[in-house]
């Protein structure tokens, strides 16, 4: 009689540490996200080592997103509805103000070099922004290396909003893409679960020259 007792008390241990890990999870609908932005070259141009720093800043609402890059002489936003699957892109450089809108096809082909990614966990993790996060590493289809530190504390409903991340169990809050002598790096320097307002969201009428995504890519516009 003690062996299957002992089964039950072993299955019942089991069941709670999962539920404990479940209620430890905050699943949210509302987020944001700030960045600081780092793209290390191992030579640009003239053979010399260069630097670029930007803030990169995402904001999160149910099915929509929007993602920014800004520096002191460049900025651009894509705003994108995963219910739809449209989205745009708009970019300012030198005082030209561009708006390129994005099809579900186009977005599929623009992120197509994301899909098929499968992070695997190392066992090394640390604390960011009071939060424990697992290192995780994946490569994508040209041989990019992602190197990301997630937690599982706080899952976006919203999966769609970065195609990087689509598979990932988690939320990054530092990464690295790394891809020759290049390195790419984001590290978190503030998280937000405040509700975003819709106006974060809304798509200029006017002010832009618009385009769609094939024109876009005859220019070298469209990433």
């Amino acid at each position: 009689m003690k062996k299957p007792r002992i089964r039950i008390a072993l299955i019942a241990s089991c069941c709670l540490l999962v539920i404990s890990a479940v209620r430890g999870q905050k699943k949210v609908s509302e987020l944001t996200l700030v960045y600081d932005y780092a793209f290390n070259s191992a030579g640009k141009g003239n053979g010399q080592p260069g630097t670029e720093n930007a803030v990169h800043t995402v904001y999160i609402k149910g099915n929509k997103s929007r993602s920014e890059m800004t520096d002191q002489t460049f900025s651009s936003t894509t705003i994108y509805d995963a219910n739809t699957g449209f989205g745009v892109i708009l970019k300012e450089v030198s005082g030209q103000k561009l708006l390129i809108r994005f099809n579900p096809e186009n977005w599929s082909e623009r992120n197509r070099m994301y899909d098929g990614i499968v992070y695997r966990n190392t066992t090394e993790t640390k604390d960011i922004a009071g939060y424990r996060c697992i290192k995780a590493i994946g490569q994508t289809r040209s041989g990019t290396i992602i190197t990301v530190y997630y937690t599982r504390d706080i899952i976006p409903e919203n999966h769609q909003y970065d195609p990087s991340f689509r598979s990932l169990d988690g939320l990054p809050l530092e990464y690295e893409l790394t891809s020759g002598g290049q390195t790419i790096k984001y590290r978190l320097s503030r998280i937000n679960l405040n509700p975003v307002p819709e106006s974060r969201f809304d798509i200029p009428h006017s002010g832009y020259r618009e385009m769609n995504y094939e024109e876009s890519k005859k220019m070298n516009l469209g990433n």
